[in-house]
């Protein structure tokens, strides 16, 4: 399906390598130029090989305020004007309550929640000002059912979530859409870094396997597409069945 975003340019973070590079080579195959950001500057040379031409990199790091300000300028001034921002970033440390600081929040604040903020500031008003834009963060399951031992990441992309749905409704107007979806269990390189026993972990979705890097690709890539520009405000689960709630 022609999603009718050839020619446009992307933004995505996170991008060398999982998720984030899925998503990055789903844009890249509907004709998108892509820019991708990580701090690996050795994982971004290899993954933008597989993209097709017209593709940059830029290596930042999102937990720095400085950092991020660096890159936005940087994408600027390569593609001029970015159509689509794709908002990927690595999980903090696991915890609870007692085991973490209160200066953890912080850094979790920065990483999962004000990096975005940042980006999207940076980034929307121009989309505002040409009429068109995509915003999609990738979140995580844990925003619609909280994970034992993982305090700051409940907390920081819950505050995400809430960020992006407000701004969702001010800039619709404007033809900007503003999405996240939050992934369950993938079979990315951090899940095999994890977990020893795979095939017991996929036992624990209702679908019995684990979710596909490239099928979540497509999906970012449809709520960047011309046909899903009804869509906004949306959060959006891909987990295989696994949350419990009913919202």
């Amino acid at each position: 399906m022609d999603l009718g975003i050839s020619g446009r340019t992307a933004l995505v973070t996170g991008a060398s390598r999982g998720l984030g590079f899925s998503s990055a080579r789903a844009l890249s195959n509907a004709g998108v130029k892509v820019c991708l950001v990580s701090r690996s500057t050795d994982r971004l040379s290899t993954a933008v090989q597989e993209l097709s031409d017209g593709c940059h990199t830029i290596a930042a790091d999102l937990s720095d305020p400085s950092s991020i300000q660096s890159m936005l300028e940087e994408v600027k001034e390569t593609f001029g004007a970015i159509d689509i921002l794709v908002a990927n970033a690595g999980g903090p440390p696991p915890g609870n309550f007692e085991t973490t600081a209160i200066e953890d929040f912080s850094e979790a604040l920065q990483l999962n929640l004000l990096s975005t903020i940042e980006m999207c500031k940076g980034l929307i008003p121009e989309m505002i000002d040409r009429g068109w834009g995509r915003v999609v963060a990738i979140t995580s399951i844990a925003v619609r059912e909280p994970m034992a031992q993982l305090i700051l990441s409940n907390t920081a992309r819950s505050g995400l979530t809430s960020f992006l749905k407000t701004t969702a409704t001010e800039v619709a107007g404007a033809g900007v859409t503003v999405n996240s979806i939050q992934p369950g269990l993938h079979g990315t390189e951090r899940l095999t870094e994890l977990y020893e026993d795979l095939q017991g972990v996929a036992a624990n979705v209702p679908t019995g396997k684990l979710g596909n890097p490239d099928d979540f690709g497509q999906v970012v890539a449809f709520l960047c597409s011309e046909q899903a520009k009804f869509i906004t405000g949306a959060a959006i689960p891909v987990d295989g069945g696994a949350a419990k709630g009913l919202q």
